[in-house]
């Protein structure tokens, strides 16, 4: 246990005994026990496996490559249609966790295969998503602002290009990229200041 990570279970109001459980599970599987992004990382050799974190509903196991995991009992979640590598196991209190035991050491071994056989998941490039017919428009017609966008690392352009996809009405799509052009332009990212 690594003591910087305490504050995370000491300062938890709610699911705090998941927390505590999944802790004594993971550490068991040897990893090492971090603090990233507020929540605890657990790595193999400073390559993450998997996280603790938790929500309103549920409180969650993240493996950061839980794509290549073969899921052999059918518990693991894509959280959303955009996330490639990432996958869930959600609970909503211990006997959940209790009764999963053996399941879950089971996956955390496997993830710790994965990592040591350096396997990679295969991201869908940039230019496999659809980028709104209203950006498209604009990158036509302003030079600057295609090239400003094409400079820009794939992980902006991708937060980009979910950004202005989300709202149903095209009004909305061009009001998200009308606010958004200065900051592409300058080179900046969806989330940069």
């Amino acid at each position: 246990m690594n003591p910087k990570v305490d504050f995370f279970f000491d300062k938890a109001t709610k699911w705090q005994k998941e927390y505590e459980q999944l802790r004594t599970i993971i550490l068991d599987c040897g990893l090492t026990e971090e603090l990233k992004w507020g929540c605890p990382c657990y790595t193999f050799q400073k390559n993450n496996i998997v996280l603790i974190h938790g929500f309103k509903e549920y409180c969650a196991l993240l493996f950061f490559k839980g794509a290549l995991l073969h899921d052999a009992k059918s518990v693991m979640i894509q959280q959303t249609e955009n996330v490639q590598a990432g996958r869930q196991i959600r609970f909503t209190n211990v006997r959940e966790i209790t009764k999963m035991k053996t399941t879950l050491k089971a996956y955390v071994y496997e993830a710790i295969e994965v990592e040591k056989a350096g396997l990679k998941v295969n991201f869908k490039k940039t230019s496999e998503y659809n980028i709104p017919e209203e950006f498209q428009n604009k990158l036509n017609k302003h030079a600057a602002l295609k090239t400003a966008f094409q400079a820009l690392t794939p992980g902006r352009q991708r937060a980009y290009i979910f950004y202005f996809s989300q709202p149903k009405q095209s009004k909305t799509r061009e009001s998200r990229i009308e606010k958004c052009m200065q900051q592409i332009l300058n080179g900046k990212g969806l989330n940069d200041d």
